[in-house]
C-alpha cells in the first residue's frame, strides 16, 4: 500500500486546513519543493498535492510550484485542485504528475470527466470529497446536492480507475477514521480506493492495511507535519512490518 504525505498549496506555501475551513489555516512550510525533498529524503514514494487556490478559484495558481515539485523532489505526484479543462490536465500530465484528480469537474462535468479518462487513462484520478454523505465541491465550499456514493458508482463506467476519497469532517483534524467506511467506498467503485481525512496513528495505518486490495494508499498531511510518526514508521504500519 502507498503512503502519500500531503502537500496542501495556499499562498505559495505548505499549509493545511482544519475541515477545508479556509479560516483554520496552518503553515507548516514556507517553501513547498522544500517540503517535497524532505518526503522524498525520508523514504516516501509517492507524493499528493493540492492546489488550494486552484480549487476556490478554477484556475492552476501554483502550477509554476507544482511543476517545480514534480521535477526537483523525484517522487510520484497526485495532483489535484482547480483543474477544469483538458489543457490543465495535458500540462500536468506533460509536466511529469503520476495522477490528475478530478474533483468539482465530476459533478460540473460529467463530459469533461470522461473526456479526460479516454484521453488520459491511468493518469486521471476522481477526487470524492464528502461531508455528511453529500459531495463537496469548489474547494470544498459548496454542496452539490448529489449523494457520494451514486458518483462513485459511475466512475468506473467513465473509464476512471483511481479514487481518493476524503472524509471533510476528519481532514485534518487528527481524529482517527472510519477504515470500514473505505472499504465501503472501494465496493460501491468497484476498485481500491486512496483514503484521506484524519488519519492520526499508527493503527489508523494498520487500519487500512488490513484491508487487503480495497485501498490502495493513505494520504497522510498534519500527522506528519506535527510528527505523530514519521515517513518510515508509515511506511512499516502499512506493509505490516510494525
Amino acid at each position: 500500500m502507498n503512503l502519500l504525505p500531503a502537500i496542501d498549496l495556499l499562498g505559495g506555501k505548505a499549509v493545511r486546513l482544519a475541515k477545508g475551513d479556509f479560516d483554520a489555516v496552518t503553515v507548516y512550510h514556507e517553501d513547498p519543493v522544500a517540503q517535497a525533498r524532505l518526503f522524498a529524503s525520508q523514504g516516501a514514494a509517492w507524493l499528493h498535492v493540492v492546489d488550494l487556490d486552484g480549487a476556490r478559484t478554477g484556475t492552476q495558481a501554483n502550477a509554476a510550484c507544482i511543476e517545480a515539485i514534480i521535477a526537483e523532489s523525484g517522487l510520484k505526484v497526485e495532483v489535484g485542485g482547480g483543474i477544469r479543462d483538458l489543457a490543465a490536465v495535458e500540462r500536468l500530465v506533460s509536466a511529469g504528475a503520476t495522477r490528475v484528480v478530478l474533483g468539482t469537474k465530476l459533478v460540473a462535468d460529467p463530459v469533461f470527466a470522461k473526456e479526460a479518462a479516454a484521453q488520459f487513462g491511468d493518469s486521471v484520478c476522481a477526487g470524492v470529497d464528502a461531508r455528511d454523505g453529500e459531495v463537496a465541491i469548489a474547494g470544498w465550499r459548496e454542496g452539490a446536492g448529489v449523494p457520494a456514493v451514486e458518483l462513485i458508482a459511475e466512475l468506473a463506467s467513465w473509464g476512471i480507475r483511481h479514487l481518493v476519497y476524503t472524509d471533510i469532517s476528519r481532514d485534518g483534524m487528527q481524529t482517527g477514521i472510519d477504515a470500514q467506511s473505505y472499504a465501503q467506498v472501494a465496493r460501491c467503485a468497484g476498485f481500491a480506493v486512496v483514503a484521506s481525512g484524519g488519519i492520526a496513528s499508527l493503527d489508523d495505518l494498520r487500519a487500512l492495511a488490513a484491508l487487503d486490495d480495497l485501498v490502495e494508499g493513505a494520504i497522510v498531511g498534519r500527522a506528519l507535519y506535527e510528527r505523530s510518526f514519521t515517513v518510515a514508521e508509515a511506511l512499516e504500519a502499512l506493509e505490516g512490518r510494525a
